[in-house]
């Protein structure tokens, strides 16, 4: 997949069915794709970024391949496929990718316990807002319900109003806010979400 195909697609629309997308865990063969869809969703492509674009796929590539391989027991990269549109698998069309995995306690809870940390959440231009975004949201709740752990977390910018308002609806609460350190002017803040998992069992 070129960058040249990714920017197109921010033009288009695909139509999803959230209720038949396909959710598995990763494999070497979707790395270009997965990289891609990254790169797209975290780096800009305009002006002269677009001269240095090529460099942060390439490290989005191979740091995710490293992550893959690494058999860690506790990590996770799920990717969501679209059954009904052509594309970079036999499962269909590769349309969003979530990362899980226990992170260790932060500075400011020295006395904490690791737990189960979202990152990496991002979906094909063309398929946002179509529900992708839920769907691999609520494998990392599997995941982390299966690795014995009754809270999720994941950090979102207070900046970032779409991404608040599906976390809100998905059940995330705030947990940590924490502070921006510029004296100069006002950085985007960044929220650690907490959500507590339904585990069948009371309290």
């Amino acid at each position: 997949m070129t960058s040249h195909k990714v920017a197109s697609e921010a033009q288009q629309t695909l139509a999803v069915d959230a209720s038949r997308l396909t959710i598995r865990r990763a494999k070497d063969q979707d790395l270009m794709a997965l990289s891609e869809i990254l790169a797209d969703s975290f780096h800009s492509q305009q002006g002269l970024w677009r001269l240095v674009y090529p460099i942060w796929r390439l490290g989005i590539y191979e740091d995710l391949r490293n992550r893959l391989r690494g058999n860690s027991p506790h990590y996770a990269c799920f990717v969501a496929l679209n059954p009904d549109a052509s594309g970079d698998s036999a499962d269909g069309l590769l349309v969003g990718t979530v990362e899980i995995a226990l992170r260790s306690p932060p500075s400011w809870q020295p006395q904490g316990h690791h737990y189960p940390y979202i990152s990496n959440l991002a979906v094909r231009r063309c398929c946002r807002r179509r529900g992708v975004a839920g769907q691999l949201l609520l494998a990392c709740e599997r995941q982390s319900l299966a690795w014995g752990f009754p809270h999720l977390y994941l950090h979102v910018l207070d900046s970032n109003d779409q991404a608040r308002q599906l976390y809100l609806k998905m059940g995330y609460q705030l947990h940590h806010l924490e502070p921006s350190y510029s004296l100069w002017r006002r950085h985007p803040q960044r929220l650690l979400l907490r959500k507590r998992l339904n585990t069948g069992t009371p309290g």
